[in-house]
């Protein structure tokens, strides 16, 4: 078995060094196990994505060292292969619409990419969740024998999860597990914060006949207040580094000697 990693931001803001920590850790478990690293750009959410961003994502990963395959993955150019995996869930009864605000409904904004937390607006469209006790009664013994690595996955931590919008489409929870299958994703090395997502997301592999890869979580980088490093805080960028005068060899310094929460 080859060993593909993926490191796989949103075009929502300029990379910040916990985005490095987190693309380097990827890159480097990849190197040392002989294998590939992916990256793809998720850029579903087109209300915040810039193609700037985009650009600013490639300029900031080569400066640092990394290569990748190409072409690289845009979730934007395959959003009919997203709906038809919800039209499938959706056939399988275990979807149920809901037309309630997104005011408060916490699981879209856990569920992001390291950073990225989907804003609080009122009204909302339609949107479509998961209905935990419809695929419990879709998958039987399946669904309480479900797990990641060592650890057994409940997808109750996080509720009924959105997972289609009207406004953006499908939501992060399913794209990313389509896109980790299509991709043949081994092993997803990944920040902390997306721990409690990875439960929802054994789910839906388990639901649309997709593999589980291996899940490795690291600990997330800390500011000097001890504040996780997030794009919408205003968090030093990569830029903002280079322009500086830093050299890729001293973000590497900086990361190694980070404060980090613990995972």
């Amino acid at each position: 078995m080859t060993v593909r990693t993926r490191f796989a931001p949103s075009p929502t803001g300029y990379l910040h060094l916990g985005h490095a920590f987190s693309a380097l850790t990827a890159y480097h478990f990849a190197q040392d196990h002989g294998g590939d690293f992916i990256l793809r750009i998720e850029d579903i959410d087109h209300t915040r994505c810039r193609p700037q961003f985009e650009q600013a994502i490639f300029d900031d990963l080569a400066w640092l060292g990394l290569k990748w395959e190409t072409p690289v993955l845009r979730q934007s150019e395959h959003l009919t292969d997203y709906q038809a995996a919800l039209d499938r869930l959706r056939d399988m009864g275990v979807l149920y619409a809901d037309s309630r605000t997104r005011k408060g409904q916490a699981e879209a904004a856990l569920s992001a990419p390291q950073g990225d937390e989907v804003a609080e607006t009122t009204p909302a469209p339609p949107a479509w969740r998961l209905s935990l006790d419809a695929a419990r009664q879709h998958l039987g013994a399946r669904y309480d024998a479900l797990k990641f690595n060592d650890n057994p996955a409940r997808p109750e931590i996080n509720g009924d999860v959105i997972l289609g919008r009207k406004d953006i489409g499908v939501a992060y929870h399913l794209a990313v597990v389509i896109d980790d299958a299509r991709q043949d994703i081994t092993h997803v090395v990944r920040g902390h914060d997306l721990f409690d997502a990875t439960h929802t997301q054994v789910l839906l592999q388990a639901l649309l006949d997709l593999p589980t890869p291996h899940y490795t979580h690291h600990a997330l980088l800390l500011d000097d207040e001890g504040r996780r490093l997030a794009k919408r805080k205003g968090s030093k960028s990569l830029q903002d580094y280079r322009n500086a005068g830093l050299s890729p060899e001293d973000i590497r310094t900086m990361l190694d000697t980070a404060p980090k929460a613990q995972a």
